[in-house]
């Protein structure tokens, strides 16, 4: 019962914190609203990936000696925070002729009918860009490390850890998953691609002033 009570604890916990918004959602909604679900789905599965390897560096103990590093964990936010800059102002640099080609392809079904080769290649750039989004954003590391270091004790065997790696990251990536369905999906998807040079442009401004908060942020904290 003990066993039970942490996996939901934990699980709760977990799922509570999906629903807050952040990077990783923002992530998701700039590549449904330039590509199909199947190319899109690729962030969702980095972004889990992602958080698989904090998962399972924290229940590996890892992840408390990184924690105890400042200069590391102050590295890992100034990347993840030019990173996100970086991302926003590719958005915003974009011409609106890019959106209309984007569009007139999309319209002509090309996006589902192109070449097994390129939507592979789009995947797994999709793929990195949510990797790199999960493993740069220093919240999650933080976020597993609090969680896990108040509900697990010593006596909690490999299975059970195992059990909790295996759950988690299924659940981020079902959730990410099922927003990008959404939003790839009928009503949605037709406002998307009505409003998607706006809506861009402001999830690039989001993103960008995400980034400067955060490298502002560890700048001031050196």
């Amino acid at each position: 019962m003990e066993m039970l009570a942490i996996f939901a604890a934990v699980a709760l916990a977990h799922f509570l914190a999906l629903l807050s918004p952040g990077p990783d959602f923002v992530m998701i909604v700039k590549s449904a609203v330039r590509h199909s679900a199947r190319v899109a789905i690729g962030v969702a599965a980095g972004i889990a990936a992602a958080n698989a390897v904090y998962i399972g560096l924290c229940l590996a103990g890892v992840a408390t000696l990184l924690s105890q590093s400042a200069g590391l964990l102050m590295l890992v936010r100034i990347a993840g925070g030019l990173f996100l800059i970086w991302l926003g102002l590719c958005a915003l640099r974009a011409r609106k002729s890019d959106y209309a080609a984007l569009l007139a392809r999309a319209g002509e079904g090309a996006l589902d009918a192109a070449d097994p080769a390129d939507c592979r290649r789009a995947f797994w750039h999709e793929f990195a860009a949510g990797f790199a989004s999960g493993i740069l954003n220093p919240k999650n590391l933080l976020f597993y490390l609090s969680l896990f270091s108040l509900v697990l004790t010593a006596d909690v065997g490999l299975a059970f850890k195992m059990l909790l790696v295996i759950w988690m990251t299924a659940v981020v990536f079902l959730w990410e998953a099922a927003i990008v369905l959404l939003l790839t999906r009928g009503a949605v998807r037709a406002w998307f691609d009505r409003s998607i040079y706006y809506l861009d442009k402001a999830t690039g401004m989001l993103l960008g002033t995400i980034g400067i908060k955060v490298v502002h942020g560890a700048a001031s904290q050196t």
